[in-house]
């Protein structure tokens, strides 16, 4: 049968202008919300008492929106528990959650308000997202039934997950995703049976999302990425920053990096908790970033990014990540090589007692080796060379590799690897490698006051970290945080 020629003009037309309106590049937006928090309890509140503290936050996060718009950003992402807080058990959370539907449905909550059980939260996020012609991505939680012909079904006859959900311009629900890799304090919430691999398709990019803990696993978080082949990662978190590694800026930044991908990175902001740190980045760097512990203030970020950051003439080329250390001498016993903690793995050090040289230090089959020239160190500062070779087991089991410079916390080297945030010591130039079993090495360098260095380091083909410029800022840490997911 042969087309009637209208509908194919029609075809035609109509890629001509999906074509059109891809575009190379987009404006992006996170907010970093100080959450209005609920008086803790372990009794539920009424509805109409969960609803009111909700569109307090809403109304904070709606104004954000609006301004994210008016700077013409395409999409924005608001943090992990940023509408109710985080101070509830299983019980307690009940009033707060709503039934969030498969986006399948086709559904627009602020055209469609009663298609479903009542959604206010829903309804609200839709229209804001519609209102401002802007995709809203927002951290709320979803409730489901079940029954006792589900074995696994909780004893109060409902699953409670921690859930993000994605509405695009129309204010259409086009993603939602359960977290999977719960934090060790979340017992309000279940886990889904399986990871969730959820992403969707916008004119400026393919993307993924994924919350907070989840970053730190293969699944879904590698899986979006390597095998999905998204090019820019949402990331409502709650993240508690722990140096000298796992602060959020650098390890969200240095992510981006290692993936070769954009990351959204919203955070709550909540000093009390060490929460805050929130970004825009790229594969290159960081765009946007914002980290303030003095304040209890919000803030927005935007940032243009590329939509398809793989084709990009800046995108880092594939790194071989052992290639150089595997190259250079191994371990042999130094009279300065002493063990130490960081965040409670045992680590090898070996201190740098000359204003430069070459260093290699060793953990079971991690060698790093570093290559550095200080300039001026402050005698009242001591920095190491440290390897970690392990399994993590703190709040979760993961293995990691990991090389790190760093600063200790005093001249008593007792204290190194505790967390330090000021420096006074520049470096000429430095050069970290470590001979890696995995190919998901993510590059750190931190200055004085948690401070990012875009611009200013490099990873080569071969491997090796490195200073492009003469580095303007003291610096606390330069580390290549390994994951070797396969040994988990």
């Amino acid at each position: 049968m042969v087309p009637a020629w209208p509908l194919v003009h029609a075809a035609v037309f109509a890629l001509a202008v999906l074509q059109a309106l891809a575009s190379d590049t987009f404006t992006a937006a996170v907010y970093e919300h100080a959450v209005i928090l609920p008086r803790a309890t372990h009794k539920m509140v009424s509805p109409d008492d969960a609803l009111a503290l909700m569109n307090r936050n809403m109304d904070i996060l709606e104004g954000a929106i609006k301004e994210a718009a008016r700077q013409g950003a395409r999409i924005i992402v608001t943090p992990e528990d940023g509408i109710y807080g985080w101070l509830f058990t299983r019980e307690a959370i009940y009033p707060y959650l709503e039934d969030i539907p498969d986006p399948k449905v086709n559904w627009i909550p602020c055209t469609d308000p009663t298609r479903f059980t009542p959604a206010p939260v829903q309804e609200r996020l839709s229209c804001m997202a519609r209102n401002n012609s802007i995709y809203v991505v927002a951290n709320i939680g979803d409730k489901k039934s079940c029954n006792s012909s589900d074995p696994s079904c909780p004893s109060d006859g409902r699953y409670q997950y921690n859930t993000n959900v994605v509405f695009d311009s129309e204010g259409k629900l086009v993603a939602r995703y359960h977290k999977y890799n719960l934090f060790m304090s979340e017992d309000q919430f279940d886990y889904p049976k399986e990871p969730e691999a959820v992403t969707f398709e916008t004119p400026f990019g393919k993307f993924g999302i994924f919350t907070c803990f989840d970053i730190l696993f293969r699944e879904p978080a590698v899986v979006l990425v390597s095998e999905l082949q998204v090019d820019t990662v949402l990331f409502p978190t709650a993240w508690m920053n722990v140096l000298p590694f796992l602060t959020a800026v650098e390890f969200h930044s240095a992510w981006a990096m290692g993936m070769g991908v954009n990351f959204l990175a919203a955070n709550t902001h909540n000093t009390s908790k060490s929460m805050t740190g929130s970004g825009i980045y790229a594969p290159d760097g960081a765009r946007a970033y914002y980290y303030n512990m003095k304040t209890e203030d919000g803030h927005l970020l935007i940032a243009e990014l590329d939509s398809h950051p793989r084709l990009s003439p800046a995108s880092p080329p594939a790194v071989s990540w052992s290639s150089y250390a595997s190259s250079v001498e191994g371990c042999l016993p130094d009279e300065h090589d002493f063990s130490g903690f960081i965040f409670y793995d045992q680590f090898t050090f070996t201190e740098l007692t000359k204003p430069e040289g070459n260093l290699t230090v060793c953990q079971k089959d991690l060698h790093c080796h570093l290559s550095y020239k200080m300039a001026g160190k402050q005698e009242d500062e001591v920095y190491v060379l440290g390897a970690f070779d392990g399994l993590h087991v703190v709040e979760g089991q993961y293995y990691l590799q990991i090389c790190t410079l760093l600063k200790c916390r005093s001249t008593d080297l007792s204290t190194c690897g505790q967390p330090v945030e000021t420096a006074q010591t520049k470096f000429d130039m430095f050069s970290l490698s470590g001979t890696f079993g995995t190919n998901y090495v993510f590059p750190e360098v931190l200055y004085s006051g948690v401070q990012l260095a875009p611009g200013e380091f490099e990873v080569l083909n071969d491997g090796r970290l490195i200073s492009k410029t003469e580095p303007t800022k003291p610096v606390v840490t330069v580390t290549l945080f390994g994951r070797w997911y396969e040994k988990d």
